[in-house]
């Protein structure tokens, strides 16, 4: 697809974005500096601590692996004796961290070995990218220190690029506020058949977490450091030892590796690049920012690439999985121009609907669309944040989803004429957010439901977010009578599971009854296919 049209009204949004940015960036720089250290000058030379300094388990957050390649995978742990502290409890000192990886679970038949650091200025966290890995295997990881040795965890890695797979199974996940419920849909996604799970965002929630963590009625209560919203770095990070120490998350990724994204909570709820939902200097904002990506950064399993520099990630990347996938994982939050209206749900504009308007950015559309005519798999697979299909608000109001793709049709525009160009077939969307399931056809136009069918959307719910909901919503008649391309629709709390084939895709829409207790059974709300080279959800 050729790039955004060059009229002079676009030229100079494009400089005015391109002019702030600088403004804020450079306004923040001094503020960094003093917010988001790196290791000190030598650190990386200068002996490790003797881990008899570690007094108690430092391994309370367990283990996870990411990004699987076909000879490599991200394997992470960070030491935490207190995790709910912001220090987790360590000395401010470097240790040395080994891990080992084995065929088998007992370690008698380990491939390989290393030693990794865990630096104080990273929080003891510890990203330790195991390569000469042979493709398509199941390997088995775990780290020491000192006395004290963490679970063992399970990973995979992803086939050679260029190999024929039969099948990819894997699920979806996004948005687990802490305070509103038990992360038991995580205990049964631990015990299922999966190669992969998918984070969509929000794995983290900014609000103030009470003394009794909300619909969990802890029997012993919370520090009080945790009963505010996050803003520093030290705020994050405690925050992310409260949510990793779960242990129904703890079982999903010691089970899975994990491939995420970050929605807007991660940081702040709705922002848009250095635009906070509240009304603070973006200068301010930014430093905020800073702190938000280093701790995601330092409390996910991923690469080396994706290191934070101050307020900037580069988190949008690309993964294959032999010839029948690839996965092209977006950013919509870091690039986004401000939402218009006002945000919320507002009837479209001139404002909305401007050529200028960008959800991923202009160079994520490129980046995107370009991979896309690069492609040779036969599915091409987008995990993302925000909705991205039309949808009609069902009060019959007219008003759409400022927040969503709904409030930047000419990005969706230009992604789905990228799609077109590229001349490929089978395109499946992935979103969280909305903390509800929906199944939906993309439409190439939604303003004319017979034109053709594009792709297909598959929306997963929440872990725990909004609290129990319902299988039927009360506005469930209405949004489908609304949104006929909308083909499912429940609101009740879970994940969802995919697995593509040369034939097809099979989508499961997975739920427990309640959150705000724990041990709710699991079943299955829905299950659709969608035909490779003939887009759209069937019922299966």
């Amino acid at each position: 697809m050729p790039g955004p049209s060059t009229t002079p009204d676009l030229r100079g949004a494009l400089r005015g974005l391109d002019r702030r940015r600088f403004l804020t960036v450079s306004a923040a720089a001094t503020a960094l500096a003093f917010t988001t250290g790196l290791p000190r000058t030598g650190a990386f030379a200068s002996p490790a601590t003797s881990p008899s300094a570690i007094t108690s388990d430092p391994f309370t957050l367990a283990v996870a692996s990411g990004d699987p390649l076909p000879d490599s995978v991200l394997l992470w742990t960070r030491l935490a004796p207190l995790p709910l502290e912001p220090t987790g409890g360590m000395p401010p000192a470097r240790f040395d961290v080994s891990w080992e990886v084995a065929r088998d679970s007992t370690f008698k038949r380990v491939v390989r070995r290393g030693t990794a650091a865990a630096h104080t200025e990273f929080n003891h966290s510890v990203h330790a990218e195991v390569r000469g890995l042979d493709a398509a295997t199941e390997y088995f990881y775990r780290f020491r220190v000192g006395q004290w040795i963490s679970p063992v965890g399970r990973t995979r890695t992803a086939p050679p690029v260029g190999a024929a797979v039969s099948s990819f199974t894997f699920a979806l996940a996004s948005c687990q506020r802490y305070d509103q419920g038990y992360y038991t849909a995580y205990g049964h996604l631990a015990n299922e058949d999966v190669d992969a799970v998918f984070h969509l965002g929000d794995y983290l929630y900014e609000y103030a977490v009470n003394a009794s963590a909300g619909a969990r009625a802890y029997s012993e209560p919370l520090p009080a450091h945790l009963n505010h919203e996050t803003v520093t770095l030290d705020d994050y990070r405690a925050r992310y030892g409260l949510y990793k120490s779960d242990p129904d998350q703890i079982a999903a990724h010691l089970a899975h590796p994990f491939i995420v994204t970050w929605d807007d909570h991660e940081t702040e709820n709705n922002y848009a690049a250095d635009s906070p939902e509240n009304s603070v200097p973006p200068e301010q904002f930014l430093v905020r920012r800073a702190a938000a990506y280093r701790a995601y950064w330092e409390n996910q399993p991923l690469r080396l690439p994706q290191q934070p520099s101050g307020a900037d990630l580069r988190l949008y990347r690309r993964l294959q999985w032999g010839r029948l996938a690839q996965f092209d994982i977006l950013d919509t939050r870091q690039y986004r121009t401000n939402q218009a209206n006002g945000d919320g749900w507002k009837l479209p504009s001139a404002e909305s609907e401007a050529e200028s308007m960008t959800l991923p950015g202009f160079e994520q559309e490129r980046w995107l669309t370009d991979g896309w005519r690069r492609s040779h798999a036969t599915w091409n697979v987008v995990p993302q944040q925000v909705t991205f299909a039309r949808r009609d608000n069902p009060n019959g109001s007219g008003t759409r989803s400022m927040d969503s793709w709904d409030g930047y049709p000419a990005s969706r525009r230009r992604v789905l004429e990228g799609w077109k160009a590229s001349g490929q077939s089978n395109l499946m969307v992935l979103t969280g957010d909305v903390h509800v399931h929906y199944g939906l056809n993309i439409h190439d136009d939604f303003d004319d439901l017979s034109s053709p069918v594009l792709g297909t959307e598959v929306v997963t719910s929440s872990i725990t977010s909004g609290g129990n909901g319902a299988e039927r919503p009360a506005n469930w008649a209405a949004y489908l009578e609304r949104n006929p391309h909308m083909k499912f629709y429940n609101g009740l709390r879970g994940y969802t599971t995919v697995s593509l084939g040369a034939d097809g895709a099979e989508i499961a829409y997975k739920n427990v009854a309640q959150v705000t207790t724990p041990g709710a059974p699991l079943t299955v709300g829905g299950r659709f296919f969608t035909e490779a080279g003939k887009p759209g959800l069937v019922e299966a």
